[in-house]
């Protein structure tokens, strides 16, 4: 029997893929917004697409500001965009 795959949905382009190819973004319990590429951090999560035009949309939309319930630092996205561009997942 095949192991369940879990399922995300990106915040960007809001379709729904595999937890393994996203980016999460987490809000730790100290309240501080960073990156997890190894998904066991401890926190809320958000995910999205390895993809620039998802983080943009996602930016512009404010997804996940609301997701999170904190306002995002503008490092952070600097971070991901870095990371999208590089081509590094994880």
């Amino acid at each position: 029997m095949q192991k369940k795959i879990p399922q995300r949905q990106c915040m960007g382009c809001r379709e729904r893929k595999a937890k393994r190819e996203l980016i999460r973004v987490v809000r730790g319990t100290d309240g501080v917004v960073s990156l997890d590429f190894s998904g066991k951090l401890n926190g809320r999560g958000a995910y999205l697409c390895p993809n620039p035009d998802c983080l943009k949309k996602a930016q512009k939309t404010k997804a996940l500001e609301r997701s999170l319930e904190v306002p995002i630092p503008e490092e952070v996205y600097g971070r991901l965009e870095k990371e999208m561009g590089s081509g590094i997942n994880g």
